[in-house]
């Protein structure tokens, strides 16, 4: 079955993300790295493979063609307040807070989705 593994990209911060994401959950490690060269005057990629929570993920340093944007919104299940809390203060960090869930209304919500 074909595994979906979204791809994240950095102008050349892609090891460091990838490394900081990978210090804040479990079960998250660095798979590996590579670089591609790229004659002048072109910049060389870096691609590194790595899990967060046993899901798979790819940052990619490539150069500034794209702006970071919300295009895609990745959810992290929590089982308490103080692990959202622990998570939220360090990603927000120096990025810009879209919006808290409030983790009950969540539990109390019934979601659905319509791709009709």
């Amino acid at each position: 079955m074909p595994k979906i593994v979204p791809h994240l990209w950095y102008d050349k911060e892609a090891k460091e993300a990838a490394e900081f994401y990978a210090s804040l959950f479990e079960s998250s490690k660095i798979v590996y790295t590579h670089v591609i060269k790229n004659p002048p005057p072109y910049d060389d990629a870096e691609i590194v493979g790595f899990e967060l929570a046993g899901q798979p993920f790819i940052a990619l340093s490539a150069g500034a063609y794209f702006k970071l944007n919300p295009a895609i919104s990745l959810i992290v299940s929590c089982s308490t307040a103080g692990e959202v809390d622990k998570l939220w203060a360090a990603l927000s960090e120096g990025g810009t807070e879209m919006k808290k869930i409030d983790l009950e209304a969540l539990e109390r919500a019934k979601l659905g989705i319509s791709d009709a």
